[in-house]
């Protein structure tokens, strides 16, 4: 881990750069499967899974021998584990259904929103070195609360054609029973287009690969909704002198081995914090059965030197991490100064690993700088805003003027003449009246 010290801000863009990928020739693989899933359905996706994945299952869905079996097979402990994760993200993400009141823009006039879900969702986790059953709280639950009619799960089978048994667990725990086998480009196109067992849904969620990501964009190019642009992991650390580097570099850590490509940043005034975190690094890396993924993301990151907590924080609003650990005496007065992050963990014992998987909050956030713009996922991702009007004709003769003019001023006149007839048509009964 390199570290540097006081850059220049005209450096900053440089220097916090994520890992760069040539995208031509994957968009190129990821498309002629896109479009082969879409002509030939399941039998592309079969094809596919047998290509990258080297399987083929005889149930395109779990059965529900395989979802008893899965709750016999899990031990009690995990068990409890992902209860209790679920219970949290439950009960963190059930606040987030509000009510909206009705307002009375001016007499006669009356403006609301309604939040609908949406129909169909598509619900992608990752399978592969690391069965990411967590993943599967943090979308299933919030789909769940939000009221989407259909759920429908993909996850890449083993080579025995089955699912990780706590991806399972955590589906039925969450309320989701309908799951596919199938994992990759195909389960992402399969969900877009629709094949014969599969459904098409209206907004796909989840992580991936380079390939699932790429065809998610992909995608999005084509109308399909998605829940954000995603690449890898990625962590900021800002500490002071009062962090504990075998902290901080558990911290570091449990990012990098998530991908080679994953990137850690730490932003700290001390040097010797900085040199402190490093040696911790070399020890806890030897140990860890993902040692080579996350040596190779260490290559990726650096240690930065800074001068205040002022600047440190504009440099990591800069960078807008994923996720953000302020370990510093005085973490909750820079609070505010965060602009750009995806999640944020407050003080020293506060490590990103509870969010990712039970403090409550969502782990399906922004990377490579979409911070900037895009929030995590929550109970919003699954549901749409509709805004109603109710004008009486009242509400409708104290606008109208302001409705006349402004329409006539965007040379739009059809605009305007559907207020004048409803004003011509209100003082004719009014006159008829008297």
């Amino acid at each position: 881990m390199q570290i540097i010290e006081y850059p220049a801000k005209q450096d900053w863009e440089q220097l916090l750069e994520r890992p760069r990928h040539d995208t031509g020739a994957l968009e190129a693989t990821v498309k002629k499967i896109m479009l082969e899933i879409k002509a030939d359905g399941d039998k592309a996706v079969d094809k596919y899974s047998l290509e990258f994945d080297q399987v083929s299952v005889k149930d395109r869905f779990v059965t529900e021998a395989e979802w008893q079996a899965a709750e016999l097979e899990l031990a009690e402990p995990l068990k409890a584990a992902i209860r209790m994760a679920c219970k949290n993200i439950e009960g963190f993400h059930a606040k987030q259904r509000v009510q909206e009141e009705v307002v009375e823009t001016m007499p006669g006039i009356r403006c609301w929103r309604k939040s609908v879900p949406i129909e169909k969702v598509g619900l992608y986790i990752p399978g592969g070195t690391a069965p990411l059953f967590s993943t599967v709280l943090m979308l299933a639950v919030p789909a769940v609360i939000a009221g989407c009619a259909e759920i429908q799960l993909c996850s890449p089978p083993g080579k025995d054609g089955k699912l990780h048994p706590a991806i399972l667990y955590a589906a039925a725990v969450a309320g989701v029973r309908r799951i596919a086998k199938v994992g990759g480009v195909q389960a992402i196109a399969a969900m877009a287009y629709g094949t014969e067992t599969i459904s098409r849904v209206d907004k796909i969620f989840g992580p991936g690969n380079r390939y699932v990501t790429c065809a998610k964009q992909l995608l999005q190019q084509e109308g399909v909704a998605i829940d954000m642009p995603a690449g890898p992991s990625e962590l900021a650390v800002y500490a002071d002198e009062t962090a504990n580097p075998d902290f901080v570099a558990a911290d570091l850590l449990s990012q990098c081995e998530h991908g080679p490509d994953s990137q850690v940043i730490l932003v700290t005034a001390s040097k010797k914090l900085a040199e402190q975190v490093i040696q911790a690094l070399d020890q806890q890396i030897s140990v860890l059965p993902r040692k080579d993924i996350a040596g190779k993301a260490l290559e990726n990151s650096k240690s930065i030197i800074i001068g205040d907590a002022e600047t440190a924080m504009e440099l990591l609003n800069t960078y807008a991490p994923e996720h953000l650990i302020l370990a510093c005496t005085n973490a909750g007065d820079l609070v505010s100064a965060v602009r750009n992050a995806g999640s944020v963990f407050i003080g020293h014992f506060a490590p990103e690993t509870a969010g990712d998987y039970a403090s409550g909050t969502n782990h399906t956030l922004p990377t490579h700088g979409f911070a900037r713009a895009y929030s995590g996922v929550s109970v919003d991702s699954f549901i749409k805003k509709i805004s109603f009007q109710q004008i009486s004709e009242e509400g409708l003769a104290g606008i109208a003027e302001t409705l006349m003019q402004m329409a006539r001023a965007e040379g739009l006149q059809a605009h305007a003449a559907a207020v004048e007839i409803r004003l011509k048509q209100m003082k004719k009964k009014s006159h008829d009246r008297y």
